[in-house]
């Protein structure tokens, strides 16, 4: 199977994972406004071309010019131009049906990925040692107690608290 096959393949399994997740993520904030799979759809295809064609343009682009930048960068600027009112026609479109997909449907499926991936890497996990896990805690401690510091300064600073 080709590259891009596969990179096809990976994005549409990945958007009907997203697409399950999402429809639970907004059950369970709101189950009268739920967005079911279908109504996600329009949504996760315009994110799906705009994955494509940024691989596509980074990958044309390394070829042309010799240098490489990361292919997030691509995706995301050609996102957010699209999603400029004024700028593309398509504009509107783009947040509206972005506003039906939630952030953490789509993470789901990158950390079933990530799992998967350790799982299959299990014998250079081994070898790493007791290191990569206190790597691994300290980095989730500081996440967890830096997060909560930015949290209490903005909403001491809002008056929320």
């Amino acid at each position: 199977m080709s590259e891009w096959a596969t990179r096809i393949k990976v994005l549409v399994i990945s958007a009907v994972f997203a697409s399950i997740a999402n429809a639970i993520t907004s059950y369970k904030a709101d189950p009268a406004n739920m967005v079911t799979p279908l109504e996600s759809v329009p949504g996760l295809l315009t994110m799906i071309a705009m994955i494509i064609v940024g691989c596509f343009l980074q990958e044309v682009l390394e070829k042309t010019f010799k240098f490489h930048l990361p292919t997030i960068l691509y995706i995301s600027t050609i996102s957010v131009i699209a999603s400029i009112p004024g700028v593309s026609p398509i504009a509107d479109f783009v947040v509206t049906e972005f506003n039906k997909v939630g952030l953490l449907p789509l993470c789901t499926p990158i950390l079933a990925y990530a799992g998967i991936s350790i799982g299959k890497d299990m014998e250079t996990f081994k070898k790493q040692g007791f290191a990569i896990i206190c790597v691994a805690l300290c980095t989730f401690f500081g996440t967890y107690i830096g997060s909560a510091v930015i949290a209490q300064l903005v909403l001491k600073l809002t008056g929320v608290i």
